[in-house]
């Protein structure tokens, strides 16, 4: 399979935003534009009528190097897993999704603007995107650095554990799992209860965009779609 193919096989979402946070990486490497252009600043957003800063810091995680390719590894790994898995054939539950992530994790923001500055929302959005996945693949088993096997509803919380450990700011994996774990709670458990409902529902106007139908978009995924196991561990299983 060449490059081209394999990129056009991308599903549309992955594909969108993967490529996004590329270009918008390659312009600040090529000095096209600067970090402190894009990054979130809401006096600068609603004093200076900088509106692009709402959406362009969600798309810039570092300067080509070791941190950016493992969040672009990491993001499309389990963007595409979801769209392919629970949310196959229903592309915008997705994008809204990743909507209410932005919006949410916005306001988080602004908030706590003043007593914790987050310039860049990137990896909480990927950490949000790998929190719903691991949810919706309870039964996966996942290894942390090689020696402990871990069931993925947890992982996140290891990620986090592993990052007060190191000493470097969790804030937004914090961001990630919080808004997270609301859409999880108000899509995918409440509305299970016996006097539950939907809460949290994607816009007729998303659905009709994308020419799908309104029926129920939550299908659980195989037990057996666990991510990043070891062969050994597939054959166990």
């Amino acid at each position: 399979m060449d490059l081209q193919q394999f990129y056009w096989d991308i599903p549309p979402i992955t594909r969108f935003y993967c490529t996004a946070c590329f270009l918008t990486t390659l312009a600040v490497r090529m000095e096209l534009i600067t970090p402190f252009q894009i990054y979130f600043n809401p006096v600068l957003i609603f004093r200076g009528l900088q509106i692009w800063r709402l959406f362009t810091n969600f798309l810039f995680f570092d300067n080509f190097g070791f941190h950016f390719f493992f969040r672009m590894l990491f993001t499309y790994h389990y963007c595409r897993s979801l769209e392919e898995g629970s949310f196959r054939g229903h592309t915008s539950d997705l994008l809204f999704l990743i909507l209410y992530g932005g919006v949410v994790m916005t306001l988080l923001s602004i908030l706590l603007y003043f007593n914790l500055t987050i310039h860049f929302l990137g990896d909480a959005l990927t950490m949000m995107i790998f929190y719903v996945w691991s949810r919706r693949n309870r039964f996966g088993q996942m290894r942390f650095l090689g020696l402990f096997v871990v069931m993925a509803p947890y992982f996140p919380f290891v990620l986090l554990a592993f990052g007060f450990i190191l000493n470097v700011s969790v804030a937004q994996d914090i961001f990630g799992i919080v808004t997270g774990h609301i859409y999880y709670f108000l899509v995918d458990v409440f509305p299970k209860h016996p006097n539950g409902f939907k809460l949290l529902d994607t816009p007729k106007v998303l659905k009709r965009l994308f020419d799908e139908d309104e029926t129920e978009h939550y299908v659980a995924e195989r037990p057996d779609d666990l991510g990043d196991l070891d062969e050994q561990e597939l054959q166990r299983r």
